[in-house]
């Protein structure tokens, strides 16, 4: 999934430079990645079965790996918009059903567990960050989607045995009449969790193309590398401070941090700003999925986490939209709106601080 769903980000400046691949169409693209991570978080909300189903993560695997290896055999920007759109509803599918299995089965057994299975996102943002870096040096932006294209293919099939969360039904409506009253900080939670799907989308596309533009050389891509390489470790790492203060402080922690860290290549040049914003943002991006998913399951309200996804997509389509006016004079202003978004996500979280419940009776496990 993290192949799949954040590659286009290191290949963007490749296309613009070999494919002719224009600002719009490139901020086109990147919104129908998003359309169709929507519609795919969607799915899983009005589907249940889909969340709990081997042969819907199977197959989104596969679909997600052959809309990778088609990008290179056209250049007809209306399939690549197809494409994008595709791989968005395949990977929000993939990130949905993994993610209801890893809090249903290990949450309760080894906690830190679910910190690094999120971490497999940033390890597939390094890994393919590499690959492109690899790439460009001795061939064209083709190679650069299929040689990601077998990584992800490699990958799929290391995740093929993956089993998705077990249906309860019984279990279920024995205790929907239990559920404890926590819709007002589910709501704040969706909120905070759907700015941050705004802010952090506009530093995912365009933080590398930025540091590119500003920087020069080949720093942009290894950003982006910097980028999954922080992010690998950090979920791990989230989780285990969880241990010692409340996921509501951490998520305004995070979120804090991460506003600071997009905004750093707008206000300050040079190469050391770019090193430390990818830094940040890869500490802090996962780290924010991996609190706020959990918030959300705490919180046990139905279907929590395709609910949060559907508010983080729909985040991701206004983000390219809000910033793609501000890009006709470089990337610095673009930035500067999506720290100021992750700010107001901050805003958010503080209220879901407010009162917490931490201590809610458990449901009966559906694993």
């Amino acid at each position: 999934m993290g192949v799949g769903r954040f590659v286009y980000t290191p290949i963007l400046p490749l296309m613009h430079e070999q494919a002719g691949l224009s600002t719009a169409l490139g901020a086109n693209l990147a919104t129908a990645n998003f359309i169709g991570y929507l519609a795919g978080a969607l799915a899983g909300t009005a589907a249940p079965a889909l969340v709990r189903s081997a042969p819907a993560l199977r197959g989104s695997l596969v679909v997600l790996v052959a809309t990778l290896a088609l990008m290179p055999l056209t250049h007809d920007g209306t399939a690549w918009f197809v494409l994008r759109l595709v791989a968005g509803a395949a990977s929000a599918l993939v990130f949905v059903i993994a993610v209801s299995a890893m809090l249903a089965r290990l949450q309760a057994h080894a906690h830190h567990l679910v910190g690094w299975a999120f971490g497999g996102v940033g390890a597939g943002i390094a890994l393919s960050g590499l690959l492109v870096v690899a790439v460009q040096a001795a061939s064209a932006w083709q190679a650069a989607w299929w040689t990601c294209a077998a990584l992800a293919a490699l990958l799929t099939a290391l995740a093929w045995p993956l089993a998705p969360q077990s249906d309860d039904t019984a279990a279920v409506a024995t205790t929907r009449a239990e559920r404890p009253r926590t819709r007002c900080w589910f709501l704040a939670l969706l909120v905070s969790y759907t700015f941050e799907g705004i802010g952090y989308i506009i530093a995912g596309t365009f933080l590398v193309a930025a540091i590119q533009q500003g920087v020069g050389g080949r720093l942009g891509g290894g950003a982006w590398i910097v980028v999954g390489v922080a992010a690998l470790p950090s979920c791990a790492l989230w989780t285990r401070l969880a241990h010692r203060w409340s996921r509501p402080a951490l998520l305004l922690a995070s979120l804090g941090i991460q506003a600071v860290g997009i905004a750093l290549p707008a206000l300050l040049g040079g190469a050391a700003p770019a090193l430390v914003s990818a830094v940040l943002f890869g500490a802090t991006f996962m780290g924010v999925s991996t609190i706020a998913l959990s918030i959300g399951s705490h919180l046990q309200v139905p279907r929590a986490v395709a609910l949060l996804t559907v508010g983080y997509g729909i985040g991701q389509i206004l983000g390219p939209l809000l910033a793609a006016p501000l890009l006709h004079h470089g990337y610095q202003q673009a930035l500067l709106l999506g720290s100021a978004m992750v700010a107001v996500a901050a805003a958010a979280s503080a209220a879901v601080c407010v009162r917490f419940p931490h201590r809610l009776s458990p449901l009966p496990s559906t694993a």
